[in-house]
């Protein structure tokens, strides 16, 4: 058994349902402490919905001949996941018990079977082990190397790598690189990795008719009525193209809640949720106007409530962000292709990472972890023979951003 599968498996086996850590943030100090990080937990959130964070730096030390203005200038590379899960489901359905990692054997080669397998434990373990073979190579890097770590990704993520950054910023601390350890693969580890993501904005727009008998339309106004021309232009429109790497943005309608149940009372009310996944090619205001006009334009205005029209409530999830190829996606597509031949592919496809609020901060953010295909699901697994090339793959990105460091120092 590899240091990183033993690890991997001792994270598992923590019941880490978010927002619960379980101690898995303090077994991963345990493991950087002796390498020469500073852990700092960083606490946030309610009582009943306490967020444990970590945020360890190993400060580089290379080399002690350089002046204050040259070792201010050291990158600083940051391995950014989460050790919270989401809840196991039935656990009767499982193959084994979810906390307690197995070995499945399968035509394909043995399988670690556990809930966080997957997303994200392996990463985090992986990562773990690659920092300690780096540094037992290369004690004084030109680097340094930070670890930002939360049990709230899986949750509302409002208590989780958000306010980490914020504090982080607060004290002027900067990143110049960051890997997210989110499962990124298809197939096979590296296949895949994301540059970049789309924004998320969501809105809930209630229209407000006059409810009444649905016999006399005339003495009612139908919000449904009200409101579907206007939905009927909404879902055609091209809202952008997209660019080179994201594809165009889109607007989808999630939940359609209107009347009360019974079939003769026209509704009072109807209220739509909806959601935009946008390029950098949107912007979240510009997003919002254009909605805007095409209600107006189909004789939709805001209301206070007192008479009929829309009120309308808006929620930026996250801004999309992008991270060209250069130094930092260089270094890990050569790190790809020394441990796997493979020539990965770039993609800003899938859902929304906490690579959304370090992007914030940090110019150049990528997601490389293990094939996703398991995550969330009943018997969440990650394929043993991908679990040394991942961390050889985060040790390589290690290895070559060291290299450029010192090709321009």
């Amino acid at each position: 058994m590899t240091a990183t599968l033993r690890l991997a498996e001792q994270l598992i086996a923590r019941p880490s349902v978010t927002p619960d850590d379980a101690g898995c943030q303090t077994l991963l100090s345990q493991r950087l402490q002796p390498l020469g990080f500073v852990c700092e937990t960083i606490e946030s959130g309610p009582d009943d919905f306490r967020v444990t964070n970590l945020w360890a730096k190993f400060t580089s030390k290379w080399p002690s001949a350089l002046d204050m203005k040259a070792t201010a200038a050291i990158k600083t590379v940051v391995f950014a996941g989460h050790t919270d899960v989401v809840p196991t489901g039935p656990v009767a359905q499982w193959h084994s018990p979810p906390f307690v990692p197995t070995h499945l054997p399968t035509p394909q080669g043995p399988l670690l079977v556990g809930r966080g397998a997957a997303d994200m434990k392996t990463s985090l373990a992986a990562m773990v082990v690659a920092c300690e073979e780096f540094l037992a190579a290369t004690p004084q890097p030109a680097l340094n190397i930070a670890f930002l770590l939360t049990s709230d990704e899986e949750g509302p993520a409002n208590d989780g790598t958000v306010v980490v950054c914020q504090t982080l910023q607060a004290r002027g601390e900067t990143f110049d690189c960051c890997i997210v350890g989110e499962p990124t693969s298809v197939e096979r580890t590296g296949d895949m990795i994301k540059n970049g993501r789309r924004g998320t904005m969501s809105g809930k727009l209630t229209v407000k008719g006059v409810q009444g008998h649905i016999a006399y339309p005339h003495l009612a106004q139908n919000p449904i009525h009200m409101l579907s021309p206007a939905l009927a232009e909404l879902v055609t429109i091209e809202w952008d193209r997209g660019n080179d790497y994201f594809p165009p943005t889109t607007w989808q309608v999630s939940n359609i809640h209107g009347g009360t149940g019974a079939s003769n009372i026209i509704p009072g009310t109807v209220v739509v949720d909806f959601n935009f996944r946008f390029s950098t090619e949107s912007t979240p205001e510009g997003l919002q106007q254009r909605l805007v006009a095409v209600l107006q334009r189909h004789g939709l205005h805001p209301t206070d409530g007192a008479e009929p029209g829309y009120t309308l409530a808006w929620t930026v999830g996250g801004l999309p962000f992008l991270t060209r190829p250069g130094p930092l996606v260089d270094a890990v597509r050569d790190a790809i292709h020394a441990e796997t031949g493979l020539a990965t592919e770039l993609s800003t496809t899938g859902g929304t990472s906490d690579g959304r609020f370090i992007a914030q901060m940090c110019p150049e953010v990528i997601e490389l972890g293990p094939p996703n295909a398991t995550i969330h699901k009943i018997n969440e697994s990650v394929a043993v023979a991908d679990i040394e090339p991942l961390k050889n793959i985060y040790r390589r990105v290690l290895e070559n951003l060291h290299r450029q460091a010192l090709a321009t120092a």
